[in-house]
């Protein structure tokens, strides 16, 4: 059976190497995440650890996809924004196992992620891609449009520029 559940800071912290264990497949994979190989399982739990305040505070939301209580999948809800932002959330790091793709957890992190962005009253929801992506077509699908694409904005895992498609969603 497959849950999604908003991790709480304890419980994040509990499944860092869970969480370091998918970040590091889904990079070896070719995701194009904001990491450049060599990429370690440390530095992957780095990433998750460095990220515990923002939970703590309650700037961000960790949501997680599990099936038979394993982690497959995850985002995140950044809700910390200026005054004149408050009325928007950005989605970061989806991240889904190559073991698991295609079975739906993307399309289920995502519409859970605007729930939640929805309960903390934001009505825009905004991220970026790598151009061409697979998660670009599931955005699309999703009814998330277009905002620009951005030539050379970030490297890839092998350390090659490529283009980021910014895009957004009224909830």
């Amino acid at each position: 059976m497959t849950t999604i559940d908003t991790l709480s800071p304890e419980e994040a912290e509990a499944a860092l190497p869970e969480l370091a264990a998918l970040l590091l497949a889904c990079v070896l994979d070719g995701a194009s995440i904001g990491f450049v190989l060599p990429f370690t399982l440390s530095e992957a739990e780095d990433f998750w650890r460095d990220g515990l305040p923002a939970l703590r505070s309650g700037a961000r939301r960790l949501l997680v996809a599990r099936h038979d209580g394993r982690i497959l999948g995850c985002t995140q809800v950044g809700l910390a924004s200026p005054p004149n932002g408050r009325h928007r959330a950005e989605i970061t790091k989806v991240l889904v196992h190559p073991e698991a793709r295609r079975r739906g957890l993307g399309r289920a992190l995502m519409r859970e992620a605007e729930a939640v962005a929805a309960a903390e009253g934001r009505s825009l929801l905004i991220l970026d891609t790598r151009a061409g992506d697979a998660g670009e077509a599931l955005y699309r699908a999703l009814g998330y449009a277009v905002t620009g694409t951005v030539p050379d904005y970030a490297c890839s895992p092998t350390g090659e520029r490529e283009p980021c498609t910014f895009m957004h969603k009224r909830l």
